[in-house]
C-alpha cells in the first residue's frame, strides 16, 4: 500500500503500478463508453457481482450506472502467465479464469481478500489461491512495523488456524508472526495498518489502540454491544476510561471516515453553544441573533402558525422560547441542539443548518419535513432524527436502543411497518425494534376533530384491547 504523505489518499501497490484509463470501452458488456470517476463515493455495481462498491468507480454517463473498476478492467500490461513460480510457495501456481473451479467464496490464501470472478492463480495440491495483487506484488517475507508490533515480524504463508492479537477474530488465514522466541504476537496482513488514533461517530473523543486492553470480561464494545476480550487488540478512550470498541467494529466504513489522526492535534474545546444567556428568561439564538427570545415554562399552543421552527411540529405543552419582536418560536428542547454532532448513520460530523430551506428528505427516515437539518456533503437528518444519539431511551420500551446495522429490513414495533434503518434493543430474547420515524413521534398532538383535548401516544400495556380510528 502507497500513501499520500499529506492527505490521506492511499493506493494498492497493484493499482499503482497498473493504473486504470481514464476512459475505458468494454462493448462486449456495455455499449458505452465508461469514465473513470477519482472519488470516494458508495455505489450499486451494475455488473453481474451484484454488490455495493465504495471508491473509484467507472460510470456511464449515457446510462447513469456504475461498475466497480474490477469488475470491467484488467490491465493489458500483465501477461498471465498460465503457470508461475512464486517466491512464497513451493509448488508451481496456475492461472485460474474464476470459472474453472466449481467453488464459491475462494479468497486469496495471502492477504485475505475475496476473489470474485476474476484471474488468479491456485495450487490444488496445497488447496491456496492467490489473486493478482500478490503474485505480482507479493508481500514482504519480513518487515519491522512498529505501527504493529515492537519485534521484526515474519510471514508464514501458508493457511494456519490462528487468532489475530489485532483484531482477536480466527480463521484460516496466512499471517505475520512475531520472530522474538519470547512472544506468541501472530497478526493478520490486513491488520498490519490498523490506525493507531482515530475519531468514530460513535463517540465525542478520540480512541487510541494500545498494545493491549485493560479490561474486565463485562466490558461491552461500544459499538456491536458484544464482549470486550484483554487477550487482544481493540481501540479505547483516554478520557473515558470505561469506553471500549474491537478493531474492526471502529474501523468500520460505516463509523470511521478512514482518516489516521496519529499527529494531529485534537480539539479539545467544546462545540459552540447554540445560545448565549442574556438573562434568567432570556436568550440569544445562533439561527435568530437579530432578536432576544423569552422563555415560557408551559406551552399551551396548537395553533397551526405556531409551530418550532426547528423541528417544525406544533409547540402544544411543552416549553419554549419565542421571540419578543416578531413570531420566531422554538421549544426549549430545540433551541438546546447543538450545532454540530457525530450521527450513527454516517461518519464525518454533521452541522446544524438553521436557514430556511424548501422541503428536503430526511436521511434517516423519508419524510419532508422544512425545518432545520443536520448537514454534510448530501447527508440531511431533521434535527429529530439528527439528535438521536445511543443509548436511545424511548418510553415504549424498558431497555435502551441502538443501532446495529441489519442485511435484511426489520418490523418495526411501533407501526408495523419494515425499515432498513431502525433502533432495535440487544438484550437477549427481545426483539423490540422502533424506526427513525416512530423514535421521533411527539407523545402528544391535537386534532381538528377535537379542538379541546390532546391525544397522547399511547404504547405498551395502555393499548391492550381493540381500538377504532374515528377518521
Amino acid at each position: 500500500m502507497g500513501g499520500c504523505k499529506i492527505c490521506d489518499f492511499d493506493v494498492d501497490l497493484y493499482c499503482a503500478k497498473y493504473p486504470p484509463p481514464e476512459v475505458i470501452d468494454i462493448s462486449e458488456t456495455h455499449n458505452h463508453k465508461l469514465t473513470l470517476i477519482k472519488k470516494q463515493i458508495e455505489f450499486d455495481c451494475d455488473a453481474k457481482c451484484g454488490n455495493d462498491g465504495y471508491g473509484f468507480r467507472y460510470k456511464c454517463h449515457e446510462c447513469e450506472v456504475s461498475f466497480h473498476v474490477d469488475c470491467v478492467w484488467n490491465p493489458s500490461e500483465v501477461k498471465h502467465l498460465l503457470e508461475v513460480n512464486h517466491s512464497h510457495h513451493l509448488h508451481p501456481l496456475k492461472l485460474i479464469t474464476g470459472l474453472s473451479l466449481d467453488r464459491c467464496d475462494i479468497k486469496c490464501s495471502l492477504c485475505g481478500r475475496e476473489i470474485e470472478d476474476r484471474l488468479f492463480y491456485h495450487c490444488s495440491s496445497c488447496n491456496i489461491s492467490l489473486d493478482m495483487r500478490c503474485v505480482l506484488n507479493p508481500p514482504p517475507i519480513s518487515l519491522l512495523n512498529l505501527k504493529a508490533h515492537d519485534h521484526q515480524l515474519t510471514l508464514i504463508p501458508r493457511l494456519i488456524n490462528f487468532t489475530c492479537c489485532a483484531c482477536g477474530l480466527s480463521g484460516y488465514r496466512s499471517l505475520y508472526a512475531c520472530s522474538s522466541s519470547i512472544c506468541d504476537f501472530m497478526i493478520h496482513q490486513d491488520c498490519l495498518d490498523l490506525p493507531c488514533l482515530i475519531s468514530i461517530n460513535r463517540h465525542d473523543h478520540n480512541i487510541s489502540r494500545p498494545s493491549y486492553l485493560n479490561v474486565v470480561n463485562s466490558v461491552l464494545c461500544g459499538i456491536c454491544r458484544d464482549k470486550m476480550d484483554w487477550m487482544y487488540g481493540g481501540y479505547s478512550c483516554q478520557r473515558c476510561p470505561s469506553y471500549f470498541v474491537h478493531s474492526k467494529c471502529a474501523t468500520r466504513r460505516d463509523v470511521w471516515n478512514g482518516k489516521e489522526l496519529e499527529g494531529v492535534h485534537e480539539e479539545t474545546k467544546d462545540v459552540e453553544a447554540p445560545y448565549v444567556v442574556i438573562d434568567d428568561n432570556t436568550i440569544q439564538h445562533f439561527s435568530h441573533i437579530e432578536h432576544y427570545l423569552r422563555h415560557h415554562v408551559n406551552g399551551v399552543l396548537w395553533e397551526e402558525n405556531k409551530r418550532c421552527r426547528a423541528c417544525a411540529h406544533c409547540i402544544g405543552l411543552q416549553s419554549f422560547y419565542s421571540c419578543i419582536d416578531c413570531d420566531f418560536i422554538l421549544h426549549q428542547t430545540c433551541a438546546g441542539f447543538p450545532t454540530s454532532i457525530w450521527h450513527v448513520l454516517y461518519n464525518e460530523r454533521l452541522t446544524l443548518v438553521t436557514s430556511e430551506a424548501s422541503i428536503f428528505e430526511c436521511y434517516a427516515y423519508h419524510r419532508m419535513p422544512n425545518g432545520f437539518r443536520y448537514q454534510r456533503d448530501d447527508k440531511v437528518f431533521d434535527v429529530l432524527c439528527g439528535t438521536i444519539s445511543e443509548p436511545f431511551h424511548h418510553p415504549s420500551h424498558d431497555h435502551p436502543l441502538y443501532y446495529i446495522p441489519h442485511d435484511e429490513r426489520r418490523q418495526c414495533n411501533g407501526c408495523n411497518e419494515l425499515a432498513s434503518l431502525v433502533l432495535a434493543c440487544i438484550e437477549s430474547d427481545c426483539k423490540f425494534v422502533l424506526d427513525f420515524k416512530c423514535a421521533t413521534l411527539p407523545l402528544v398532538v391535537m386534532h381538528s376533530i377535537d379542538d379541546d383535548h390532546p391525544f397522547s401516544l399511547r404504547f405498551g400495556k395502555n393499548t391492550s384491547g381493540k381500538h377504532w380510528c374515528d377518521i
